[in-house]
């Protein structure tokens, strides 16, 4: 009798419940999500964080031989705004589903999936990766909830980690900024006031650093040094002059911008000992020319 009924009480609010909306309460392991911009890339990694509880997990709550979702409930997402390399790998723009497949062996791999709609690894399908390769791993101290992170920092790349239990998995994530900086430097400068002859400089001493596009470097210094002549935009034409083997000129405009720098201390201090064995190397170097 009591089963009847309860029957029928399930058959009568079952759809009230339905109709309610999802109620918020903590989960077990909560979403996060963490962002790094590399250059000009932004990378952000999306997952669920389970923790350890007390439970085995290498070879046990992860097991070996499968892949594994890198996190808890949905598969873990990481998405990239531009082509990237991954251990020395090319990975195009875009998101995909990160898992690991772990091995006893030691040897385990980061694979990318294009399926980024799964629970888990349920319906894995191998056919839809976009790259497998060896991740690097290593002890730890203990960390009771998966984390990810990212350090080492440069300019053009980074490491990418994932910690937990007593294991830390890492990728090598490198970018090539430069044809996308060269873009937005051309659209800036498109932008500027007219007299911002600091603008060219900065734009001109980012190609001098990248030691390319010479020409256009030389033009946005003569633009720069047409509006105001500093010891900043001679040390930079400087500089470009020197890349192309001109060591005269070059020598002649570091001189220039040492005495004009005597004028603005405080920004010229930082670079003075630059400077100065710039003069020393290029010196040597005029002397072997001639």
């Amino acid at each position: 009798m009591m089963k009847k009924q309860f029957i029928l009480l399930f058959l009568i609010l079952g759809p009230v419940f339905q109709a309610c909306c999802q109620l918020r309460l903590p989960q077990a392991s909560p979403q996060s999500v963490i962002k790094q911009t590399i250059g000009l890339t932004d990378i952000t990694v999306t997952y669920h964080a389970p923790g350890v509880k007390g439970r085995d997990i290498w070879g046990k709550l992860v097991p070996y031989g499968q892949v594994w979702r890198c996190g808890a409930n949905e598969a873990t997402l990481i998405s990239f705004t531009d082509d990237v390399k991954i251990n020395g790998e090319t990975l195009a723009a875009g998101t995909y589903s990160l898992f690991t497949l772990p091995e006893n062996t030691g040897k385990w791999l980061a694979v990318f999936n294009r399926d980024t709609t799964l629970w888990g690894s349920e319906n894995y399908d191998a056919a839809k990766d976009a790259l497998r390769v060896p991740m690097q791993n290593q002890a730890a101290p203990f960390h009771e909830t998966l984390q990810y992170s990212f350090s080492d920092i440069q300019a053009k790349s980074a490491k990418l980690n994932l910690t937990w239990e007593k294991l830390n998995l890492s990728l090598f994530v490198a970018v090539e900024p430069f044809a996308k900086a060269l873009t937005y430097l051309k659209a800036d400068l498109a932008q500027v006031k007219p007299d911002d002859w600091s603008a060219y400089a900065q734009a001109s001493q980012y190609l001098v650093q990248n030691n390319a596009e010479h020409e256009l470097a030389l033009s946005w210094i003569n633009k720069s040094l047409t509006l105001k002549e500093t010891f900043y935009n001679n040390w930079v034409k400087a500089q470009l002059l020197a890349q192309k083997e001109e060591y005269l000129e070059a020598i002649n405009l570091t001189k220039k911008a040492i005495k004009l720098g005597q004028s603005d201390p405080a920004n010229f201090s930082p670079l003075a000992a630059l400077m100065e064995r710039s003069l020393e190397e290029w010196r040597v170097k005029s002397l072997v020319r001639s």
